[in-house]
């Protein structure tokens, strides 16, 4: 059951999914049109990145760790993120991001699978003790995980039903969370490195959008910015992206 099921929303199951490639929206749905819903945004976001398991530790993987990121670095005062400013409210303006550090997590193993109330108390150990920097108002824990690592959340598993999610713990932790994209499904005819910053992507909008999913910015009917624009991609600088939802535009911008 998803964290959120206790919380008062308009909305039923609001935790939507990067999902499974190829991804058809259906055309029966209504027209995309997101909608506020009071709750807050990641006006500056600050991102930490955390890479789960000592196979992060591998020369090869650590050099990947090191690609992403400069990818965050990049993509945080990016033309990406000026394109979400449509979704400013009177006092919360969304402007640009930065990445405030990074950390290899070793004592502990993920192992060959886990759960989302697993990552959740992850990060809040981790905060307990120290390990991460404390969080705020515009923080958000972006956790990738080794190949290998399936993780579950609400029901379904990656790799099997979806490639990525956000959400928050009932406190307000933000985080987002990176399967490895070990399958067909998740690289949607990427390479392994361009499946991640897509994902990445569409995830760091949603949460700077709708950090508690359905409280932000949500459509009913199609979900939230990323969802709606579903392995829709462009480069910017040497980076592949998703395509996001504009309201202002009517389309995947």
């Amino acid at each position: 059951m998803s964290t959120h099921a206790v919380r008062k929303s308009k909305v039923k199951s609001p935790i939507r999914i990067v999902p499974l490639h190829p991804h058809i929206r259906d055309a029966a749905a209504p027209v995309p049109n997101l909608t506020y819903r009071n709750g807050p945004l990641l006006t500056n976001v600050e991102v930490f990145t955390i890479f789960w398991g000592s196979d992060w530790q591998a020369a090869a993987s650590t050099q990947l760790s090191q690609q992403l990121n400069s990818f965050f670095d990049y993509i945080l005062t990016s033309p990406l993120l000026d394109q979400l400013a449509e979704y400013s409210v009177p006092g919360k303006s969304i402007g640009h991001g930065k990445r405030i550090g990074t950390k290899i997590l070793t004592d502990s193993e993920p192992g060959k699978s886990v759960q989302d109330s697993a990552m959740q108390s992850l990060l809040q150990s981790e905060l307990a003790n120290g390990t991460l920097p404390p969080a705020n108002a515009n923080s958000l824990y972006f956790v990738f995980l080794p190949p290998g690592t399936a993780v579950k959340q609400s029901g379904g598993a990656s790799c099997k039903d979806f490639c990525g999610y956000h959400d928050a713990t009932p406190d307000n932790v933000f985080y987002a969370v990176m399967p490895f994209p070990g399958c067909t499904g998740c690289l949607g005819g990427l390479a392994q490195f361009d499946a991640l910053t897509s994902t990445s992507s569409h995830e760091l909008c949603e949460a700077i959008t709708d950090p508690v999913p359905g409280q932000g910015w949500y459509d009913d009917s199609n979900g939230e910015i990323g969802d709606i624009c579903a392995w829709k991609t462009k480069q910017l600088g040497q980076y592949t992206i998703q395509l996001e939802w504009s309201n202002s535009a009517g389309n995947c911008v």
